[in-house]
C-alpha cells in the first residue's frame, strides 16, 4: 500500500473533490466512519476553512479552506511522489476514460435520439460493455492505492456499483447525485486531476 494520508485530510479531500455534500457522502468517498468525518468537519468550521449549508444539509470549503486543502495536497504529493508515480496509471485511464464517455452518450441515446430504454437488446449491449470496460480498468484503478493509500476505495465502490447494475439497477449507469458508475469514476477522475495538479480544460479530458 501507497503513501497512507491523515484521515483527517481525507475528509477535507473529499470535500474538495465534491464541492458540496452531506456527511454520508463524504464518508464514503474517504471511507471513513461518518461519526469521524463529522468530527473533522466540526472541527475544520471552528477554524473557518468549510461552512455548513443547513437549509440543504450539505458542507462546503470556504475560500480559507480550498488555500489550505491545496497547501496540504502539495504536501502529501511532493511526500509521495505522487504525480510522477500516477503517470504510469493515468495514460491507461485516459484511454479507459474515453470509452466510458462514448458508453455514457451510448447509454443516454440511440441513433441520435434520447434513449427511452425500451430495446432491451440495445441496453443489454451497453452493459455488456460497461461490465468488459470495468474489468479491464478496475485493475488500473486498484494499482493507484501503490502510490496513495487514499485511493484504494475507489476500485471496491466500483466494483460493487457495476455488480448491481449488472443485477438490474440500471439508474446507476449514468445517474447524478446516487452514488452511479458515472459518479464513482468522475470522482475518481477529479482525485486525480487533483492531485497531479492538471488543467482539465488544457487535457480536453471530461
Amino acid at each position: 500500500m501507497g503513501h497512507e494520508s491523515h484521515p483527517e485530510f481525507v475528509t477535507l479531500h473529499a470535500l474538495r473533490i465534491k464541492g458540496f455534500a452531506p456527511v454520508p457522502t463524504l464518508a464514503e468517498i474517504a471511507a471513513l466512519p461518518a461519526g469521524d468525518v463529522e468530527s473533522y468537519l466540526t472541527a475544520f468550521e471552528q477554524h473557518g476553512h468549510v461552512q455548513y449549508r443547513e437549509n440543504r444539509g450539505l458542507w462546503q470549503l470556504t475560500p480559507d479552506g480550498r488555500e489550505m486543502h491545496a497547501e496540504r495536497l502539495a504536501d502529501e504529493v511532493a511526500a509521495a511522489r505522487a504525480a510522477e508515480r500516477l503517470a504510469e496509471h493515468y495514460q491507461p485511464f485516459l484511454g479507459f476514460n474515453d470509452e466510458f464517455k462514448q458508453l455514457c452518450t451510448d447509454w443516454q441515446l440511440r441513433d441520435g435520439q434520447p434513449n427511452d430504454h425500451t430495446d432491451g437488446e440495445y441496453d443489454r449491449s451497453v452493459l455488456a460493455r460497461l461490465d468488459a470496460l470495468h474489468r479491464r480498468a478496475n485493475p488500473v484503478v486498484g494499482s493507484m492505492a501503490e502510490v496513495l493509500a487514499r485511493l484504494a476505495p475507489y476500485s471496491p465502490r466500483l466494483d460493487g456499483v457495476v455488480r448491481r447494475v449488472v443485477a438490474g439497477e440500471t439508474n446507476l449507469v449514468t445517474g447524478v447525485m446516487c452514488g452511479s458508475y458515472h459518479d464513482v469514476w468522475m470522482e475518481l477522475h477529479e482525485d486525480l486531476i487533483l492531485t497531479q495538479g492538471i488543467d482539465r480544460s488544457a487535457e480536453g479530458s471530461f
